[in-house]
């Protein structure tokens, strides 16, 4: 039951926070005549001492949970399908990072959603994506993640589409009839798995395919998979379904943009790696052209999103090109489909998550603080906001992979998995590809950094301090931090 609570109190509670302070500021109007008139500084304030103490719950009884919870059985649709929680080592490794992010946006977002309308709308749909997100975490099937994989695009879309201009409508719907398409497909290959397996269906380490009724149909099943893959991964970013991350991410608030990229798209993680070693089995793909096509679309995605992001100029676009490419790290190391890969790529989930969302969080107060989005307007901004500009520089370290930063654990130990992984050419390619990705990192990352504190002697801009409160720069310390904590410790962290 701790993990069944974990799942829909934040949902529930943050439609309630977000209907309540609707009330008190009509209220607050005269509306009714009920209650004394307040102001709307103090409608915010309550509302935003709602969603604190929502989020400090959420992440206690998520805690609980992850030490007490035991499996529970919610819904038996049929003999061999059922609506199942369990929280297994790798689960609580994905639940960690899902609070870590969400709770350093929320707070981040008190103040930034301020230059927002329907900020009580933004903030529901946040915490029902979180619930659904815990649930994803905590799912003990595939037919329970796909179940909640979709409820996390649901529920995420109105994040993309807040500010319902015509290009906010346009990147929502792109971004929805991606997801719902990559679903349609990673369905498919639930079928299959389902119609192959053995009685039970529940995730185990190795697949749990029938041998007896498997055999005959490896062909159909390795299809099968494949298109489930390419499925899961678009929310992930995987070419060819990349496309909807450039175009959802740059139109849509800092807060969101944070969430979508850092651990939002990581669900399709989550579904992939429980597809490929907790229902298939990693044994059953090792060796067969699902694997190396897999790998290879992955290496195909970090050059092309690494190469998309050094060529463009807007940061926020910038940043979710570069999402594409890092989080296909996390796919070329699960491809080698060894313990050591997915070691590299759970450190690397991790490290992305926080160094990533940090990232589009500062991204956030150039546009909130100066109004600046476009790389070229950051000149000399080191000046004005040199905290924030210390905390993009360190994320930024951690995604080029500049020790001792979690970002270069992650690669040391991808780039091991592959020289491990003994398929010729596919055994050092992946390490030519990370090299080049990191030099093109530090080239659309690091000069923005240098530009920012040393913008030349005949620098005449603007100096005042612009920094804003510590609702938006505490988050990005912590982030910081986190970064270097899985760079420093991240092997000791992983629970299996």
């Amino acid at each position: 039951m701790l993990t069944i609570l974990a799942v829909i109190f934040p949902a529930i509670a943050g439609i309630a926070a977000s209907i309540l302070p609707e009330a008190a500021h009509q209220e607050s109007k005269g509306g009714w005549g009920i209650l004394p008139k307040i102001s709307m500084d103090a409608v915010r304030g309550n509302r935003n001492a709602r969603y604190a103490l929502i989020s400090l719950i959420t992440a206690f009884l998520s805690l609980l949970a992850i030490f007490f919870g035991r499996p529970v059985t919610l819904i038996e649709f049929s003999e061999n399908v059922t609506l199942r929680f369990e929280l297994d080592a790798l689960g609580k490794f994905f639940l960690i990072a899902v609070l870590i992010l969400y709770t350093a946006v929320v707070f981040y977002a008190f103040e930034y959603m301020t230059m927002e309308e329907n900020q009580n709308v933004f903030f529901a749909f946040l915490y029902v994506s979180l619930g659904a997100l815990i649930a994803v975490c905590a799912s003990g099937n595939l037919v329970t993640v796909y179940l909640f994989f979709e409820m996390a695009t649901l529920t995420t879309v109105p994040l993309v589409l807040h500010e319902g201009t015509k290009p906010a409508i346009a990147a929502g719907m792109k971004y929805l009839f991606y997801s719902i398409g990559g679903a349609l497909m990673g369905l498919f290959g639930v079928f299959f798995i389902y119609f192959y397996g053995a009685a039970g269906r529940n995730f185990q380490l190795g697949g749990f395919l029938d041998e007896a009724v498997s055999s005959g149909h490896r062909g159909m099943i390795l299809t099968a998979v494949f298109i489930a893959i390419i499925g899961f991964g678009t929310k992930a970013g995987l070419y060819p379904m990349h496309g909807w991350l450039p175009t959802a991410h740059p139109i849509a608030p800092a807060p969101a943009s944070a969430l979508l990229s850092g651990i939002i798209a990581k669900a399709g993680v989550i579904a992939v790696v429980r597809l490929v070693y907790y229902s298939v089995g990693a044994d059953y793909l090792r060796g067969t052209w699902v694997q190396m096509t897999w790998m290879i679309l992955a290496m195909l995605t970090i050059f092309m999103g690494s190469m998309m992001a050094f060529l463009e100029k807007n940061m926020k676009k910038r940043l979710a090109f570069s999402t594409i490419s890092q989080i296909s790290y996390i796919m070329l190391a699960l491809s080698t489909l060894s313990d050591t890969g997915v070691r590299g790529g759970l450190i690397h989930m991790m490290s992305h998550a926080v160094s990533k969302g940090c990232l589009f969080l500062c991204a956030g107060i150039f546009i909130y603080k100066l109004g600046k989005r476009e790389v070229s307007d950051l000149v000399g901004i080191g000046k004005q906001m040199p905290i924030t500009m210390w905390c993009f520089t360190i994320a930024s370290l951690s995604l080029v992979g500049i020790p001792p930063m979690g970002g270069f654990l992650s690669k040391w130990v991808i780039a091991m998995a592959a020289l491990n992984d003994g398929m010729g050419v596919l055994t050092f390619l992946p390490v030519v590809i990370l090299l080049i990705s990191a030099l093109l990192t530090a080239g659309y990352l690091l000069p923005i950094s240098f530009h920012a504190f040393f913008p030349g002697e005949d620098y005449d801009g603007p100096t005042e301090n612009k920094e804003p409160t510590r609702l938006m720069t505490i988050p990005m310390i912590c982030l910081c931090a986190a970064s270097l904590f899985m760079g420093m410790f991240g092997v000791r962290v992983l629970w299996f």
